[in-house]
């Protein structure tokens, strides 16, 4: 498995729009890692990121609308609801034009014993643009497997959510 795994993201780096990848997996939970080149300043990157309502997929809310959506750099990733909210992740740490720090489950993993590390980083990328690397570290408890339930569908998700990120970033809409 890892080597058709190393194989796969060899065959990504080549074709040079993004990575993506479960880049560990245990008992005790996965790691996700994503990555691409935006063609946008760190700046405007990180302006974007910061207003999730732009780009992250309403398929992926509890509202079913990304318009409820929103990050305060001090606190909360979270989420308006008819009748209440949701708490998406916490702000753990935000150094502006380079660096969030999250912790929390996102989606189905708020119904599990699990939480997880979200790290995005941003920095100047060799040929222009924005390099963004976003890691998701999860760990605890899930009935049936944590990373044998979770890991790929939270590839796939954190997947599209970076590519609507680029897109948001680079033309100003995310589809």
């Amino acid at each position: 498995m890892k080597w058709r795994l190393a194989a796969g993201l060899a065959g990504v780096l080549i074709a040079g729009s993004a990575q993506a990848a479960v880049t560990d997996r245990s008992a005790a939970g996965f790691e996700v890692t994503e990555a691409t080149t935006i063609a946008a300043p760190a700046r405007k990157v990180w302006l974007t990121l910061m207003q999730p309502a732009k780009w992250w997929s309403g398929q992926h809310t509890w509202s079913g609308e990304a318009k409820n959506l929103s990050i305060d750099p001090s606190g909360c990733f979270c989420e308006q609801l008819k009748h209440g909210a949701v708490r998406h992740m916490t702000v753990t740490y935000a150094e502006e034009n380079a660096q969030p720090r999250m912790f929390g489950g996102l989606g189905p993993l708020q119904f599990t014993g699990a939480a997880g590390h979200l790290g995005v980083t941003l920095k100047a990328a060799p040929a222009g643009g924005t390099e963004v690397v976003l890691t998701y570290d999860v760990g605890g408890y899930a009935k049936g497997g944590l990373a044998e339930r979770f890991a790929e569908p939270v590839d796939r998700v954190l997947g599209e959510q970076l590519a609507r990120l680029k897109k948001a970033a680079e033309t100003g809409k995310p589809d």
